[in-house]
């Protein structure tokens, strides 16, 4: 389904990403694992339009994609939960999932993905005249998920969705992605929480200063000894 072939991305003269090539077949877990800095986010944003890579490609269901608008990209069916959740802090829950669907590709079917929101986050319906901004950082999360699939995405790329969320949120966010998945959803993981998602997906690359060191099954890389010794500490 996607598809990134030798990119390159600098910062001024820094170089972010290094020849980067992966791919995100259609219905699987995709993780992106690696230390901070290793340049997982510039990833995530390369794809999503944010930045504009120096070289290389990439191809969503074959039509290429590299450097397009962001609102193109997230149009054509590729919909991003960003790390640290950046929902409007301002404005109700409601209003934050009807801002999800203001893109071409949602306006007609906003109202059913709103109910498959609040059905898959009850939380959201009894909460939805709440300022979104005094909301518990796991709620959130939810919230920014449910935005995420206002926009009737076909691939969902996540950026550190456990990030400063307690243990058992984690445990709620992470049983969230699974199951998205199993309802046909195909999912880009960039996710500090190696071991976790490791096990929940199918295929798995390892970033290191900007470069792929390493890729394979989940189950592959979790058994891997560099990768048990460098990321779980074992």
């Amino acid at each position: 389904m996607l598809s990134v072939s030798d990119l390159d991305l600098f910062y001024g003269d820094a170089q972010a990403l290094d020849r980067v090539s992966l791919e995100v077949p259609q219905g699987e877990i995709v993780a992106i694992v690696g230390a901070n800095g290793a340049g997982k986010s510039s990833l995530i944003r390369s794809i999503a339009g944010i930045e504009i890579p120096r070289a290389g490609s990439i191809t969503f269901k074959g039509e290429p994609i590299t450097g397009l608008e962001s609102h193109r990209t997230c149009n054509l069916g590729i919909g991003q939960v960003a790390e640290g959740r950046q929902v409007f802090p301002s404005l109700t829950v409601l209003e934050n999932l009807e801002m999800g669907a203001m893109i071409p590709r949602a306006r007609a079917g906003a109202k059913r993905q709103l109910e498959d929101v609040f059905a898959l986050f009850p939380r959201l319906k009894e909460r939805s005249t709440q300022i979104a901004g005094t909301m518990s950082g796991g709620e959130q999360q939810m919230l920014a998920i449910g935005r995420c699939l206002m926009g009737a995405p076909e691939l969902i790329m996540f950026d550190e969705p456990s990030l400063g969320l307690a243990p058992l949120v984690v445990q709620e966010v992470l049983r969230t992605i699974h199951l998205l998945n199993e309802r046909g959803l195909t999912i880009l993981l960039v996710e500090q929480n190696v071991a976790v998602s490791l096990k929940i997906s199918q295929r798995a690359y390892v970033l290191e200063n900007g470069r792929i060191v390493m890729s394979g099954s989940g189950t592959e890389l979790l058994h891997n000894d560099r990768v048990r010794q460098a990321y779980l500490g074992l």
